[in-house]
């Protein structure tokens, strides 16, 4: 029986050698692409086209063509490719976009059998060249995934989305279509990323492997969610908010680097067995990195992305059913001859057989991969480090001062309301591109309209607290330096820990003099490194200047602020992140409105977070509201405070 998919829906593979099926109503060109698990193309010669058809286990038509079909052997496929992308272009002479002939089907299919998945790529209008399916490995297993994804800008931007640097993108994709013989053009000599980017702050990069591992995207504030047949963002792409973007960020980690792998020998083919329809076991750690950490960071964001698509195929799936009843029993009562003899009864009887049998079939498929997913963070959940842990972890126990700064933190979970109790954790980069806002208003979500104000307030300073601690822990004892600005002194419940610890960088600052002269000390810090950086000479720094990383809680903005100090606090979130100074404030935006748009951009360069749950996150693949919850330690748990005396403890035994 095919499994006919839409679009982000997966289907497992349960055979290795397999056809790929295109059928389109014009001419197109078929080309397959191989990509590391990130979406990444190594290079041009990781596209197989008309001037180049062989890739390590996949073999393209060279001839434009409405129909196509070439094989795939899964086992021969690069161990460093993680997905295999089938891309379908419209050749230059031919239509302009995909909207105006009718929609093309592809199909995985066994060797000249029946097909084993279907999907049909409605809803393309302007796109000139989409990424139909992909063939990708999930822990040890392939599976075939409906992509959909179209590019208006033809082949050439697709291939840019997939990394390649933009002469590269230009010319391969003048090679693919014809415009260009292959042999005028050396594709090996043009660069095949964009130029690295200069790494933040003023610390020098370790030795490594000039190939970094891009990063997965942030999540989205869910008011700002790309359409569904719109392309996923892109690493390292700006995200925007209510009001607008803010800067394009790299979060490309400079001392993380992907390492490769020899290929394995040949060796003998595995005899099919009632066994291979099965999930396989999920391990921890089993995607693809340079150390444990970062092999599980790139697993969390694996589940969050499958996930994400899963239920989006789902909901597809209903929408499309509860469409194709409507459309039929409109028909049915439009149809005189349907409402004689009891003919409009069981025309509308069986539209609704055909809409639950649709929607029964998408959530057998829903419920199958979500429990692959909650097996899967059953393993993986006890498996994190610390940064990514939630307090509740027994790792914290045995948690010790790293030697070095982390990949990532957990800021807290994501769900969806198909399976509330499925957590993904939520991982941002570390450090901070991008400073932290929690909101303690009321303004704008359900549930912290339900909270008394106090109880509120506190939440989210309880929230900063446990954050800042995380950090001061994940840290060596000497790269983090904590601030805080608490002009009113409404924060000092929660700021006792950290005060009694002594792990603060000073007491908080109160008052107006307190923070202009908070503000004033950072700025310096901020300008003094900028210009070493700039000179080349970070060795000529005042002696006075603290080289580790600065973290600046601002409680109750914008008490005790005026003019001049919401103006460098601007400057500190705008220009702060780039030499190591980072930002969180716990504010209500709707108390800061008497500023009026003056603080509009500090709020569009911060990620809102909430104290209590709420859905105001989007995922960057298909745009699902995402409640989110934030992690803080388990009521009655002394985890924070101990975490405090280990981290005073080695800062003191570092002192000379």
């Amino acid at each position: 029986m095919t499994a006919e998919l839409v679009r982000g829906q997966n289907h497992p593979l349960s055979q290795a050698r397999v056809e790929i099926r295109v059928s389109a109503g014009t001419p197109v060109l078929a080309l397959a692409s191989a990509c590391d698990d990130a979406g990444r193309l190594a290079g041009p010669g990781s596209v197989a086209h008309p001037g180049a058809q062989s890739l390590p286990g996949v073999e393209v038509p060279g001839a434009v063509a409405g129909e196509h079909r070439f094989a795939v052997d899964l086992d021969a496929v690069a161990p460093a490719v993680h997905r295999l992308g089938v891309v379908l272009v419209l050749p230059p002479g031919g239509p302009v976009r995909f909207g105006a002939v009718p929609a093309p089907y592809v199909a995985v299919a066994q060797p000249g059998g029946a097909d084993l998945a279907g999907f049909t790529l409605t809803g393309l209008d302007s796109e000139k060249a989409v990424v139909a399916l992909e063939l990708y490995r999930r822990q040890g297993a392939w599976k075939v995934r409906a992509v959909g994804q179209g590019y208006a800008e033809g082949l050439g931007a697709l291939l840019a989305d997939a990394g390649l640097a933009g002469p590269a993108a230009t010319a391969l994709a003048e090679v693919a279509t014809g415009l260009v013989p292959s042999g005028d053009i050396t594709l090996a000599a043009l660069p095949t990323a964009a130029p690295p980017t200069v790494p933040h702050g003023i610390r020098a990069a370790q030795d490594a492997p000039a190939a970094a591992t891009p990063p997965p995207p942030e999540p989205l504030p869910a008011t700002a969610v790309p359409h569904q047949g719109a392309p996923a963002a892109a690493p390292g792409s700006p995200s925007a908010d209510t009001i607008g973007g803010p800067p394009t960020i790299d979060y490309a980690h400079p001392r993380r680097r992907r390492t490769t792998t020899e290929p394995p020998e040949p060796g003998p083919r595995a005899v099919p067995s009632p066994e291979a329809d099965r999930p396989p076991a999920p391990v921890a750690g089993d995607a693809s990195g340079w150390s444990l950490e970062e092999r599980l960071y790139n697993q969390v964001w694996g589940m969050f992305e499958d996930l994400a698509r899963s239920v989006a195929a789902y909901r597809s799936a209903c929408d499309f059913a509860e469409s194709r009843m409507d459309r039929e029993l409109d028909d049915a009562l439009s149809d005189p001859r349907l409402r004689l003899a009891g003919a409009g009864n069981a025309a509308r009887d069986a539209a609704r057989a055909r809409h639950d049998e649709l929607v029964a079939q998408a959530k057998a498929v829903l419920d199958r991969d979500l429990a692959q997913l909650i097996a899967e963070s059953e393993v993986v959940e006890p498996a994190l480090p610390a940064p990514y842990a939630r307090w509740s972890n027994p790792v914290w126990h045995g948690h010790g001062v790293p030697e070095e700064a982390p990949l990532a933190l957990r800021l807290g979970d994501l769900h969806l309301p198909e399976r509330p109790d499925l957590r993904i954790p939520m991982l941002v980069r570390a450090p901070l591109e991008r400073g932290l806002w929690i909101d303690n208003g009321r303004t704008g979500s359900e549930a912290a309209m339900t909270m008394d104000t106090d109880r509120l307030r506190r939440a989210a300073m309880d929230m900063a607290v446990a954050h800042a601690v995380r950090l001061l822990a994940v840290h060596p004892g000497d790269r983090l330096s904590v601030h805080v600005i608490d002009a009113a002194g409404a924060g000092a419940a929660s700021l006792a820990p950290l005060v009694a610890a002594g792990v603060l960088a000073g007491p908080p600052a109160a008052g107006a003099a307190g923070v202009t002269t908070t503000l004033e000390a950072l700025t310096r810090r901020v300008d003094l490194v900028q210009m070493a950086v700039r000179a080349g000479a970070p060795e000529d720094l005042p002696p006075d200047v603290d080289l580790a990383d600065q973290l600046l809680i601002v409680h109750d903005f914008p008490h005790g602020f005026d003019d001049r100090a919401v103006t460098r606090l601007r400057y500190l979130a705008d220009e702060g992140p780039a030499v190591g100074v980072h930002l969180l404030m716990v504010a209500d935006r709707d108390e800061a409105s008497a500023y009026g748009p003056l603080l509009d951009p500090l709020w569009r360069s911060l990620m809102r977070l909430s104290p209590v749950p709420d859905n105001h996150l989007a995922d960057p693949w298909v745009g699902h509201a995402w409640t989110f919850e934030p992690d803080l330690p388990p009521p009655g748990s002394r985890v924070l405070e101990q975490t405090l005396e280990r981290i005073a403890a080695a800062r003191r035994d570092a002192r000379p």
